[in-house]
């Protein structure tokens, strides 16, 4: 994880600014249950009236009011509204008519904290005395249940002096503890029942007040609602940017490693793997971010929200949440048991498929000659196959997560239902509130399945990263010095081995020891031997493919290490042994060796190379587009257009490693022809299997076993180097050797 971190690191404000966004996103998600609660609650069941005190009330409707409160109750009363004269107020008369013509009490604009309490309790204890007041009592004939469920206030008025004498102080006092005491939802209800009678009476319009309510309610759920959407769209656009540029850096910089590996790093990776670590393996990163920062982040914030929110809405039903959570964490826990440890395999396995049909596509020519179509064919169905059934594990059990998180959100519906319904009929509850419960709870378990899908996420996102780190943390065994020394070659370079030997990483025995020689600028060293003397290995460590194990290689009396790469290989023009083209055209793949050649130069190169009579003969000339491998020419030809990509760079070195090996005889003798006069300055190192191709070299090294037997021109070394003249007698007849 910690490469990731590293990663994202540069971009800290977007990060920043995402998670901003995030949470007003969340915010927005909660708030619209609680919004949804206050229409049902407000707007629906109560008309439009909220709880608490009502804005104004009548003279006899205060009066009323203070029968019923407490001492300390009626003090609050008395504080919080304010009396208003008959038509003294023009605002007030606009909005309640009846305050032209009598004395209203209306709310101060700060009221004193606990004033609406103060009412609840004395409207509920008004109503606790018309439930317990005998029958008959009244000076009209209903009953106390039909005056509570039809409560009109001029009769309310008008029993006020009833009130006063049926109840003593004491009893009076015991109506309002109860009031205070009772903790349901009645007295609230009562409240608003209240309110909605002191309206009417003032003459307001409950109708207008009811479509208020819910219109601005609904117009606030609709301003929630696009905040959250443009919000998440944010989110979105912040996580895509971010996960998309972290993997095109760490693409970059795998490639940018990668190409500074020398061929000891390349062993420790397949090529196949490599190519996996930087796509699929960064691929996974960049999901992880992509889809962490929308859900990672959320879930956690959601979820908390919504058990706090839950709480508030309903304390009783709390326990549910505590159910549902046990039960999504324990299933969780299972299924990951299970699935975790086949993430790690997962890449290994693409590693598997990936080499497998590389090796088949690249042979394919040798598997169809050796009729072995079958083989490869059971051999790419048994990785596929393996990979398949690693999958197939791991989305089954994924695959369960979904519907089991359905069933323990539909169970949990249930269960509030349930509760709820019982609780609302014992006045504990608000129909809203318990609707606002279900959507949090809603909001608690998808937040648990975002996690889950995140914990599907990270462990393959984990082993990507370490698979990824792998390469990025490994130690160049062929770095640049500190300080870099130049290298200067106005007159050309002189190329010294002294006392070089070199072994491959965990070999036995080196692959060349104790070599030492000098190659002189305007000269040819020739180097031949018997397969496996050394000869490829001997050229490579020019170039610093290699680092040599013991002695030293010099330029001009400078140790190449002392060298940037990049200067060193700028004076080398490089031939492998297999002629490697890039997808482009002609001009493109000899242009390689030098980006500014213009094509007086390119046809220079390919003349020498002895290219441009098969070029000239092509349709478009240079401009013929060359496949990927340049699979699209002969052997001999992409051999030449190497060659021509590296004499274009007109450098002091050049290095042929085999390189003509699969020319005809007459057009190897041409090459060397012009080559002589294009390199006259240049110091020339050539590995050749032919005799004829180096016969003619200021200086032939015969290699055995990672041995020099011998040194010379062609004709001091058939005299004194019986391998080398064993190998020029099975190559050339008697009249070639003299």
């Amino acid at each position: 994880m910690k490469l990731i971190f590293r990663y994202l690191k540069p971009f800290a404000l977007s990060l920043a600014a995402c998670i901003l966004f995030l949470f007003i996103q969340v915010s927005s998600d909660l708030g619209l249950p609680k919004l949804m609660s206050d229409m049902v609650d407000t707007g629906i069941q109560a008309g439009g009236i909220e709880g608490g005190a009502p804005t104004a009330i009548s003279d006899d409707g205060m009066e009323l009011l203070k029968t019923f409160a407490g001492e300390q109750d009626a003090t609050v009363l008395d504080a919080g509204y304010a009396l208003i004269h008959a038509g003294t107020d023009e605002d007030t008369s606009e909005r309640y008519p009846i305050s032209a013509t009598k004395d209203i009490y209306r709310l101060v604009g700060d009221p004193i904290k606990g004033v609406g309490d103060a009412y609840t309790r004395a409207v509920y204890a008004l109503v606790l005395s018309l439930q317990n007041m005998p029958e008959g009592e009244s000076a009209n004939a209903e009953t106390a249940k039909e005056r509570t469920a039809n409560l009109e206030l001029e009769p309310l008025y008008t029993m006020s002096p009833l009130f006063k004498e049926r109840h003593s102080a004491s009893e009076l006092d015991a109506y309002i503890s109860s009031a205070a005491e009772d903790e349901s939802m009645a007295g609230s209800q009562v409240a608003v029942m209240f309110t909605r009678l002191f309206y009417e009476e003032l003459g307001v319009d409950l109708k207008q007040l009811q479509r208020e309510s819910i219109i601005g309610t609904g117009l606030k759920m609709i301003g929630v609602a696009l905040l959250g959407g443009f919000s998440a769209i944010v989110v979105g656009w912040f996580s895509s940017k971010i996960g998309t540029s972290v993997a095109m850096r760490m693409r970059r910089d795998i490639f940018e490693k990668v190409g500074r590996f020398s061929s000891a790093e390349y062993d420790s990776f397949s090529t196949a793997s490599l190519i996996t670590r930087n796509t699929n393996d960064v691929q996974q990163i960049q999901q992880l971010i992509m889809m962490g920062l929308r859900l990672m982040l959320l879930a956690p914030i959601m979820g908390i929200g919504g058990v706090i929110l839950a709480i508030r809405s309903s304390v009783s039903m709390s326990w549910i949440i505590a159910v549902a959570v046990i039960s999504i964490v324990g299933m969780i826990l299972v299924l990951f048991s299970l699935s975790v440890p086949k993430f790690k395999t997962l890449q290994t396995l693409i590693d598997k498929l990936n080499l497998v049909s590389r090796e088949s596509l690249s042979g394919m020519m040798v598997i169809r000659s050796f009729g072995n179509e079958r083989y490869e064919e059971t051999r790419f169905e048994q990785a596929n196959d393996n990979l398949r059934q690693t999958n197939r594990f791991v989305q089954r059990t994924m695959a369960f997560m979904l519907p089991a998180m359905t069933l323990v959100m539909n169970l949990v519906m249930l269960l509030i239902i349930w509760v709820g319904a019982k609780s609302i009929a014992e006045s504990e509850l608000q129909i809203g509130n318990m609707m606002a419960f279900m959507q949090y709870a809603m909001q608690i378990i998808v937040s648990f399945l975002f996690l889950s899908m995140m914990f599907m996420m990270v462990p393959r996102a984990v082993a990507s990263a370490e698979r990824i780190q792998e390469v990025l943390g490994t130690e160049l065994s062929v770095r640049d010095p500190e300080e870099p020394r130049t290298l200067t070659y106005n007159e050309g370079i002189t190329l010294a081995f002294k006392g070089v030997s070199f072994s491959y990483r965990d070999a036995e025995k080196p692959v060349l020891e104790d070599v030492s020689f000098t190659a002189k600028p305007g000269e040819t060293t020739a180097f031949i031997g018997t397969t496996g003397s050394g000869k490829s290995t001997l050229v490579s460590l020019v170039p610093r493919f290699h680092d040599v194990t013991a002695g030293q290689i010099t330029m001009n009396g400078i140790e190449i290490r002392s060298i940037s790469q990049n200067e060193l290989r700028e004076s080398i023009g490089y031939v492998p042994q297999k002629g490697m083209l890039f997808s482009g055209d002609i001009a493109s793949n000899v242009r390689y060796g030098k980006e500014s050649a213009d094509i007086s130069e390119v046809g220079e190169a390919l003349e020498v190379a002895q290219a441009k009579g098969f070029v000239e003969k092509l349709e478009q000339g240079i401009a013929t587009p060359i496949a990927q491998g340049g699979t699209n020419v002969s052997g001999g030809q992409r051999q030449r257009l190497a060659i021509a990509r590296a004499l274009i760079k007109k450098a002091p070195i050049y290095i042929f490693d085999d390189s003509f090996s699969a020319l005809d005889l007459n057009t190897d003798a041409a090459l060397r022809r012009a080559l002589k006069s294009f390199t006259a300055n240049a110091t020339v190192l050539v590995v050749a299997q032919r005799v004829s191709t180096i016969k003619n070299a200021e200086q032939i090294i015969v290699l055995d076993k990672g041995h020099i037997i011998g040194i010379g021109t062609h004709q001091e070394l058939l005299e004194s180097c019986a391998g080398y003249r064993e190998i020029a007698e099975s190559q050339l007849s008697k009249e070639e050797l003299a």
